[in-house]
């Protein structure tokens, strides 16, 4: 049995396990303002490493997918979905091939990541809508190239910026392959941008990051993506990638199921303040708040928190009140992977559940019906 209340309703909420899942879950009237909330586990779609492990470059191996799925665990998010960068498709396929072998290698690492998401190459070669992504990498999208990465691993969505010639056609390419397609890092027009959506794109990464940090009034990007249902966008919740404003407005504009949390951690998440040299970005500054940036440059490379941590910030610092945040960090992450399994409380579900304090911080957790 785990009790904790329902944040929909703060009657408590009484949950049967056995094994890995949940067989009962019983509601009762009373309501007890001393239990914690009882949520399902975190789901996190961009994860680029954590703890000192990463999933990018040299550093990627079944090992480290492996140890970032033990350790985010522990710390609430249950699911999380190995986010590649950048790099050649050498690279991209070695990264894949190290999830697709730490999955096999573990049936409980293989319930936790339902697939990889590859963000790039084929993204702006702009200062800005780059980010930290390798310059000389940057190539155009390529469906053909997509179909190889896709022999060897386990491929869910691949982010992509539309503004070149033919985008649609290579989109829709890979739509039809059966891996989802997701429009950031870019400069493409409002025009590129519906096209996209035409052709089968039903994400944006990381919206309002990985773009011109000045731009018109309008149109711009950001409002393109924002208007679209047919789109639903990750938000990076750490109060570095967006302020605490912009992120439930732009919560509010998606409107509800139409957006999700994300985290969009590096290897560095969880570390000590100070300049560090990865082997994937180069020379980075971890400063003592938790942002991450280029070293000598404002321009951010990743986040240094994981996605509870997220979750605390938006719950603390945000009026968008916790059964939104929930739909945020669980249901529509859950519903993206397609799995009816996760992110939610009910019986038949997987028994990955969280129990949060008043600030959303984490005080237990349950992962497949077990405490990591």
């Amino acid at each position: 049995m785990i009790e904790g209340r329902d944040p929909a309703t703060g009657q408590v909420l009484r949950a049967e396990v056995d094994g890995e899942r949940i067989i009962a879950v019983h509601r009762l009237a009373a309501r007890d303002p001393g239990l914690p909330w009882l949520i399902p586990g975190l789901i996190d779609l961009q994860v680029n490493g954590y703890g000192g492990f990463d999933v990018n470059g040299a550093e990627a191996s079944p090992d480290a997918v492996a140890s970032i799925t033990h350790i985010l665990a522990g710390r609430g998010v249950t699911s999380w979905v190995p986010t590649i960068i950048t790099g050649t498709e050498e690279a991209i396929t070695a990264s894949l091939r190290a999830v697709a072998d730490a999955r096999r290698a573990d049936p409980v690492v293989a319930a936790a990541i339902p697939f990889a998401h590859v963000e790039g190459p084929f993204l702006s070669g702009e200062d800005g809508p780059r980010g930290a992504h390798d310059l000389a990498q940057i190539r155009p999208v390529d469906a053909a190239e997509v179909a190889r990465w896709a022999g060897h691993g386990p491929l869910g969505y691949v982010t992509v910026s539309p503004h070149t010639e033919g985008a649609p056609a290579q989109i829709a390419a890979i739509v039809a392959s059966g891996v989802r397609v997701a429009l950031g890092h870019t400069h493409a027009s409002p025009g590129q941008l519906q096209a996209a959506a035409d052709a089968g794109a039903t994400l944006s990464t990381h919206l309002g990051n990985g773009i011109f940090a000045t731009l018109p009034r309008h149109p711009n990007p950001i409002w393109t993506q924002l208007a679209d249902d047919r789109l639903t966008a990750g938000l990076i919740g750490d109060g570095h990638h967006l302020p605490a404003d912009t992120l439930t407005a732009m919560a509010r504009a998606k409107g509800p199921g139409r957006s999700f949390l994300a985290s969009d951690s590096v290897a560095l998440a969880g570390s000590a303040p100070g300049r560090y040299h990865q082997p994937v970005g180069g020379d980075v500054e971890l400063h003592p708040d938790g942002r991450l940036t280029m070293a000598d440059s404002p321009l951010l490379a990743g986040s240094g928190v994981n996605l509870a941590e997220v979750v605390a910030f938006v719950l603390t610092h945000t009026p968008l009140g916790l059964p939104t945040v929930v739909e945020m960090a669980c249901a529509t992450p859950a519903r993206i992977i397609g799995d009816a399994r996760i992110g939610r409380v009910q019986a038949g579900a997987r028994a990955d559940l969280v129990l949060l304090d008043e600030q959303g911080r984490v005080v237990d957790v349950l992962r497949q019906g077990a405490r990591p």
